[in-house]
C-alpha cells in the first residue's frame, strides 16, 4: 500500500503542461522572426547546428525531473501492514465533552481545542498502554475504539468538533455508561475513565452512573474545563442567546465532578492553561496494576522519497549534458 503523507504537493505537476506549451509559443515566435530575415529553407542552411528536437529533448528530461521532485515531496511512504504485538499495560477511555459550551474561550484558543492538545500528549506518554475516546453532548458515541494504535489515535482525534454529536446538552451519565461498555474483553481490572468537560449535567443522574461502574472495578477521573465565572459562547461570530435574547453564559460546576470522581473511586483536577491536568491523573492511573494485552496494530511506513529525488536528479543531469546545438557528423549522409 502507498500512502503519500504530503499529497498536496502533486499540485505542482500544473507547471509541466505550461513548460511545453511556453515551449511551443516561444519556438513559433522565434519562427516568425526568422522569417522577416529571408527565406525560411535558406536560413535553415545558414544554421544547420540548429537542432528544435534537441530542445524538445532537453525539456522532457527537464519536465520528468519535476515530476519526480514533485512526487518525492508528496513523501510516499510503503507500509500499513496489519501487526501483532503483545504490551503490559492498562485500558484508558477518554470521554470529551462536544457541546457548545466546549467552545468558551476560557483557554487558548478554546476549551475543546486545549483539550485535544492535552489529549495529544498523552497519547504521545502511553507504553503498552491502550486508549479510546468517547464524544459526547446530548449523547455519547464512541470515537475510537480500545486500542494500542497511537497514530490512529491521533488521526481520529483531530476530527473531533462540537458537531461530532449532533444532539446539544451534557449527559454526563450516558458519557460514563458508554465508556463502560467499550473497554475491551481482555482488561478486567485495568481500566479507567477520564472524564473532560466543564460539568453542566443536563441529566442529573451521574451520581448513579458512576457508582454502578465503581461498582465493576472501573475507576473514573474527571477534569474540570473551564472557569466557575463562566465565559460566553461564540458560534459563528456570534454569542450564543437563549430564547429570550440573554448571553448564555457556561460555568464550571466542580461540585459534581468532585462527586463523581468520588463515587469512582478517581480523582478530581480542574484544568489549568499550563498543566491541563491529565499528568496528575495518569500518574495515579499508574498505580493501578497492569495486564497483558494483545494488540493489531500498523506498523510503521517506510519512506521512499529519496528514490524519487535520485530520479529526478538524473534526469536533470541528463538535460545539463544535451546542448541544443548538433554535434558530431551524420554517419547517414550519403
Amino acid at each position: 500500500m502507498i500512502h503519500l503523507a504530503q499529497g498536496e504537493y502533486l499540485l505542482l505537476l500544473i507547471i509541466i503542461p505550461f513548460l511545453f506549451l511556453f515551449y511551443a509559443l516561444s519556438l513559433k515566435v522565434r519562427k516568425k522572426r526568422l522569417a522577416k530575415l529571408g527565406d525560411p529553407e535558406l536560413v535553415g542552411k545558414l544554421m544547420p547546428d540548429v537542432s528544435t528536437g534537441r530542445g524538445w529533448l532537453k525539456l522532457t528530461f527537464f519536465a520528468l525531473a519535476i515530476l519526480f521532485f514533485t512526487i518525492g515531496l508528496t513523501r510516499p511512504q510503503l507500509g500499513a501492514r496489519l501487526k501483532e504485538r503483545e504490551s503490559k499495560g492498562i485500558e484508558v477511555m477518554v470521554a470529551l465533552d462536544v457541546s457548545n459550551s466546549m467552545l468558551a474561550e476560557d483557554y487558548s484558543p478554546n476549551r475543546l481545542e486545549r483539550a485535544k492538545l492535552a489529549i495529544s500528549r498523552l497519547v504521545d506518554k502511553l507504553q503498552g498502554d491502550r486508549i479510546g475516546l468517547i464524544v459526547f453532548a446530548g449523547q455519547s458515541f464512541i470515537q475510537l475504539p480500545i486500542t494500542a494504535d497511537y497514530v490512529s489515535a491521533k488521526i481520529f482525534l483531530n476530527t473531533i468538533t462540537t458537531e461530532s454529536v449532533p444532539i446539544q446538552g451534557t449527559a454526563l451519565a450516558d458519557a460514563i455508561t458508554t465508556a463502560a461498555r467499550s473497554f475491551s474483553t481482555q482488561s478486567e481490572k485495568s481500566r479507567a475513565i477520564i472524564l473532560i468537560t466543564d460539568g453542566e449535567d443536563h441529566e442529573g443522574n451521574a451520581l448513579e452512573a458512576a457508582h454502578a461502574v465503581a461498582e465493576e472495578g472501573i475507576r473514573i477521573y474527571c477534569i474540570g474545563v473551564g472557569s466557575p465565572a463562566g465565559k460566553p459562547i461564540p458560534i459563528n461570530g456570534e454569542l450564543l442567546k437563549d430564547k429570550d435574547g440573554e448571553i448564555v453564559v457556561t460555568k464550571l460546576d466542580e461540585s459534581i465532578l468532585r462527586e463523581i470522581a468520588g463515587a469512582g473511586n478517581g480523582k478530581y483536577v480542574r484544568a489549568g492553561n499550563s498543566e491541563f491536568g491529565l499528568n496528575p491523573i495518569i500518574e495515579n492511573i499508574r498505580e493501578i496494576d497492569k495486564e497483558q494485552f494483545q494488540s493489531v496494530v500498523f506498523e510503521d511506513f517506510d519512506e521512499q522519497y529519496m528514490y524519487f529525488f535520485g530520479i529526478a536528479l538524473f534526469f536533470l543531469i541528463l538535460e545539463m549534458l544535451i546542448g541544443e546545438r548538433k554535434t558530431g557528423k551524420n554517419l547517414f549522409k550519403n
